[in-house]
């Protein structure tokens, strides 16, 4: 039986899309192809315009691999900002017991959902 994420490779492969890119945004890291989708922390953006993220990681192709000691020169991934949003609600309690102190809070986090247009290394 095949793992998922392998499976999710040879996928890609089949599609043409075996270039993939490392990338850092909003304190996390993401392995992005041309083509996808995926939700970031929110961007400086509207929708409808171009981001470019230069702290690039990595890039691995079909037969190449090229890795930054930390980020690679000259690297750059290009997507566009489809739509920015709110996450779904979270509720923070806080309680401590036989103290009579209670606090409930809501929260939303930001969110902007890319799509990735190119991979230049």
């Amino acid at each position: 039986m095949v793992s998922a994420p392998i499976a999710r490779l040879q996928i890609r492969k089949v599609q043409g899309k075996m270039l993939h890119a490392i990338i850092e945004t909003g304190g996390k890291q993401y392995r992005v192809a041309e083509g996808d989708e995926l939700f970031i922390e929110k961007l400086p953006a509207e929708a409808g315009d171009t981001v470019t993220f230069d702290k690039v990681l990595a890039v691995i192709g079909d037969d190449t691999q090229s890795f930054g000691k930390p980020l690679l020169d000259g690297a750059s991934v290009t997507a566009e900002v489809v739509k920015n949003g709110k996450s779904r609600k979270i509720i923070v309690y806080k309680m401590k017991p036989k103290k009579n102190y209670r606090r409930k809070q809501g929260h939303r986090q930001p969110y902007s959902k890319v799509k990735i247009t190119s991979i230049k290394y």
